[in-house]
């Protein structure tokens, strides 16, 4: 079969954040191509007019056929487990989800002479950090098997980089909320763990309440605070650091969020006055594996990718309750 020309390929492209990606390279005049396993994602977020293939990272036959078939230009992964607690209590789901599908990943591309990828980590592999915004000086020091899954990546990475002349850029990025402007694609999890789709569920009437996990850190209000950022500036950060290999940048990594950070009690606030719902609160213990505040730095990205987060969160919360409302009849 006759390659196409030039696709960027999204893994996990079905997904929460890969679906809004494939959605802006679209609209950017780039060719993406989707390769999603469905555990989590939905075949209807990608668009009629984009390649589909179902497959699995932990399956080298599934992507070295996806290479066959496509002309790939470069890589963004956003595949692979994500929920905290779930890695605490089955660690070893993540480190074969997340590390092996990631060698199987690099091995198709070096035999392909792909040499371009992003990868999707995580500010959580700060751990508990002692500086607040957080620079990516600061000491990696991860609290949970996810994140630890996500920084052995990053060593990966840069090990490829140093033996194959891979070039790759690592965003850190922290907590992902909101929805598409037109709220056909967003969350789409039964169970979400993040804070601001929960939220929605309760305001919408679909959960009954919204549990918090802790109240008793060491903060302002005793609840965790987090940066925020919104799904469509988090892709269009992708977008730029692909440009920024293309045009000839080193591997690198930089942190990704507005630099401000609310706490769990202040996010809850806003969504009370923005859906004009009680939003009922039950307080629980706190989770294995979290951390009190995680607030990002984003200056090297601001300087060297040129990029820099547009919502606040008022608005961040407003296409969140768009999306909600949109899938309650």
């Amino acid at each position: 079969m006759r390659k196409h020309k030039k696709f960027i390929l999204v893994t996990g492209g079905a997904g929460y954040i890969g679906s809004h990606m494939t959605r802006l390279l679209e609209a950017e005049g780039h060719l993406p191509l989707v390769f999603d396993n469905l555990s989590t994602g939905n075949r209807r977020f990608v668009s009629k007019g984009v390649p589909f293939i179902k497959g699995d990272l932990c399956r080298p036959k599934d992507i070295e056929k996806l290479f066959q078939l496509y002309d790939i230009q470069a890589v963004i992964n956003f595949a692979g487990s994500i929920v905290v607690p779930e890695s605490v209590v089955d660690p070893l789901k993540y480190y074969y989800n997340n590390i092996y599908g990631m060698v199987n990943l690099l091995e198709v591309m070096r035999k392909h002479k792909v040499n371009k990828i992003i990868f999707s980590s995580t500010a959580a592999v700060y751990g508990n950090a002692k500086k607040i915004p957080i620079t990516e000086q600061e000491p990696l020091a991860p609290s949970n098997p996810y994140a630890r899954t996500k920084l052995m990546i990053e060593q990966i990475l840069e090990d490829a980089r140093t033996a194959y002349g891979l070039n790759y850029v690592v965003l850190r990025y922290f907590n992902v909320a909101g929805s598409h402007p037109l709220a056909d694609i967003g969350i789409n999890l039964t169970k979400p763990t993040h804070l601001v789709p929960n939220v929605m569920k309760v305001a919408s009437g679909r959960k009954p309440y919204l549990e918090v996990f802790g109240n008793d850190y060491e903060t302002a209000d005793g609840t965790c605070i987090r940066d925020y950022i919104y799904v469509m500036d988090l892709c269009r950060a992708h977008l730029d650091a692909l440009k920024a290999l293309e045009k000839g940048l080193g591997s690198d990594t930089f942190n990704l969020g507005c630099g401000s950070g609310f706490s769990v009690n202040q996010v809850v606030d806003q969504a009370r006055k923005l859906t004009g719902k009680p939003i009922k609160v039950v307080m629980r213990a706190r989770r294995k594996g979290d951390v009190p505040a995680l607030v990002a730095s984003s200056r090297k990205a601001w300087r060297v990718l040129k990029w820099k987060p547009q919502a606040s969160l008022k608005q961040i919360l407003s296409t969140a309750w768009d999306w909600e409302n949109s899938r309650v009849s």
